[in-house]
């Protein structure tokens, strides 16, 4: 369920914020069949003509998507939460690095990332530039 509030002159201190939108969501774990309920907050600067609630939360829908599918891999797979680079560009070098491993495997045919960088890894010095198209 998604509510939204028009959040204009409140004197927020988010000078673009137009609206407040509330998600309620549900989520079943596969596996044992838990159901938990989390509520999440979003602003954004749609007006209620450009984005109705149902509109807002179809938005948030495909942020989640996005998550599930290219986050989620990246630190299951690459363990990126854990990474120790922290200084200078270094976090945005290496996510742009796992983002171009992850997407040029599924480009591949691959759908486990994890089972493509072990069938790459048996031929690092031409798996890898076959991939790309530069062997």
């Amino acid at each position: 369920m998604t509510r939204a509030l028009t959040v204009t002159d409140l004197g927020l201190d988010f000078p673009h914020a137009v609206q407040a939108v509330r998600i309620l969501r549900h989520r079943t774990d596969l596996k044992t069949g838990t159901v938990s309920r989390q509520t999440v907050y979003a602003i954004t600067d749609l007006t209620s003509q450009q984005a109705s609630p149902q509109r807002l939360g179809r938005l948030a829908r495909s942020e989640w998507t996005i998550e599930n599918r290219l986050h989620f891999v990246r630190d299951t797979t690459f363990a990126e939460d854990a990474s120790k680079i922290r200084t200078g560009h270094g976090p945005e070098n290496m996510a742009t690095l796992r983002n171009l491993a992850v997407n040029t495997l599924r480009a591949a045919g691959h759908h486990n990332i994890a089972a493509g960088l072990r069938h790459t890894s048996y031929e690092p010095f031409t798996r890898p530039l076959e991939f790309l198209g530069i062997a």
